[in-house]
């Protein structure tokens, strides 16, 4: 296949055929496009830096973006406004207590959004990964409500961010401040953010060249990771009966 650039892209016909070298990603960072969102290969494409991007009904199309946006979990920039609505504890965090209702809520339209990118078939997989140990929510609690939250994937000790909501306030930015505390103490150096955006950059995100990036991603990988449901190990917000059953 040869795109509108010129450069040869791979397709991914075969279930074992492996992502072609990501130094081949044309300038948006295109590196492949077909293939399935099975477990084995999300898995072997997260591990290499390599996620899915595409919008419903599209071709799977894998990237590999250069520069890279990360947010080192220990450099969260907390503004003054932020830090009054974390220490506002009148809500409850928790982890992986309701990873389909957050990425459901992640995909529903949104007033500055033409769409978005979370389709049926995305949810699903991301889902099945969840099952598995690899996929990881947190969630904002108000009196049984659910607030805000964010989901992502983890290898070893490096988490690639996938997307965030909100339903109130600063809920979304909660969320990643206890997400970011948690990380610190587990020792994970990085937050994969992807793509640069204003508001990532606004809350400490900064950008990397791919090679640099992959040089922390893949020694973060390479250490033992924390497969199954994750719980939080820190002392968070935490009001039980708030909670839905």
């Amino acid at each position: 296949m040869t795109d509108a650039t010129g450069l040869m892209r791979m397709i991914l016909v075969d279930p074992d055929q492996p992502f072609p070298a990501v130094e081949l990603a044309d300038p948006t960072g295109l590196v492949a496009v077909g293939g399935d969102l099975s477990p084995e290969r999300l898995l072997s494409a997260y591990s290499a830096g390599i996620f899915p991007w595409y919008n419903p009904g599209e071709t799977i199309h894998w990237y590999c973006p250069h520069p890279r946006s990360v947010l080192v979990p220990t450099d969260l920039r907390v503004t003054r406004s932020y830090r009054r609505s974390v220490a506002h504890a009148d809500y409850t965090v928790t982890m992986d207590r309701a990873f389909a209702e957050v990425m459901a809520q992640c995909a529903a339209p949104r007033a500055d959004d033409d769409g978005t990118w979370i389709g049926p078939d995305m949810m699903a997989a991301y889902l099945r990964l969840h099952h598995l140990g690899h996929a990881h929510s947190v969630e904002v609690w108000r009196d049984g409500d659910l607030l805000g939250g964010l989901y992502g994937v983890a290898r070893g000790r490096s988490f690639a961010g996938e997307s965030m909501f909100s339903r109130a306030r600063d809920a979304s930015k909660i969320a990643l401040y206890w997400l970011c505390a948690q990380l610190a103490a587990w020792d994970f150096p990085l937050i994969d953010c992807q793509m640069t955006t204003g508001h990532l950059t606004s809350l400490g995100a900064i950008e990397l060249s791919r090679a640099d990036y992959l040089h922390v991603h893949s020694r973060a990988v390479a250490r033992p990771g924390l497969i199954g449901a994750w719980e939080f190990e820190i002392p968070v917000p935490d009001s039980p009966d708030h909670l839905p059953e």
